[in-house]
């Protein structure tokens, strides 16, 4: 069994298969019989996990199971109580009511890399960072969230799926390692 930490570059696919000239996980990955267990968007970066055994794979991926899920949030704006409260609680996003989240504003961590390119900058409009954990996963759900409260998402990292996160196991866009046996087994406890 194998289990693969891939820290996703921006705007690279969740995909083996090609597509019109895109750059995919195939351009970075050359493991055989591996597949991501959860997607990230293209204009999203950060912690995916692969594997090669199903079961695995859907236990990460699938929301009854609650694997925590940890963003860090580049938002428009600056975050105020309102808005931080909306986001724990839930937000109402129109076709759904998403659980209840982490939320806390931080510093931008100085492990962070810089995006190539760089996100728009407003001289007028400040920006601030949130880390923000969830434990489900629908399409574009943050930045669903936090444009629904008032703070578009300018960037989205995802730094952490469970047990596994980058600050604890460091890689840079495009690196990839492979989780050993014994650290399999016991994040699995």
């Amino acid at each position: 069994m194998a289990l693969i930490l891939f820290n996703k570059p921006y705007l690279v696919l969740c995909q083996f298969s090609p597509q019109d000239g895109r750059t995919t996980l195939a351009d970075y990955l050359d493991i055989p019989d591996v597949y991501p267990a959860g997607r990230l968007d293209a204009d999203s970066e950060g912690l995916m996990l692969l594997t090669d055994d199903g079961r695995l794979q859907h236990d990460i991926s699938d929301p009854t199971h609650k694997q925590p899920k940890t963003y860090l949030v580049q938002v428009e704006g600056i975050p105020d109580a309102v808005a931080l409260t909306k986001l724990r609680a839930g937000v109402d996003l129109g076709d759904f009511i998403s659980k209840p989240a982490k939320v806390v504003e931080v510093a931008e961590p100085a492990w962070l890399w810089s995006r190539d390119p760089p996100i728009r900058e407003r001289a007028i409009t400040p920006t601030r960072w949130l880390a923000l954990t969830i434990t489900e996963g629908k399409n574009r759900q943050v930045r669903r969230m936090t444009a629904a409260v008032g703070l578009p998402t300018l960037r989205l990292v995802r730094i952490a799926i469970g047990p596994y996160s980058l600050e604890s196991h460091p890689l840079l866009p495009g690196e990839s390692r492979a989780v050993d046996a014994a650290e399999l087994t016991a994040s699995r406890r």
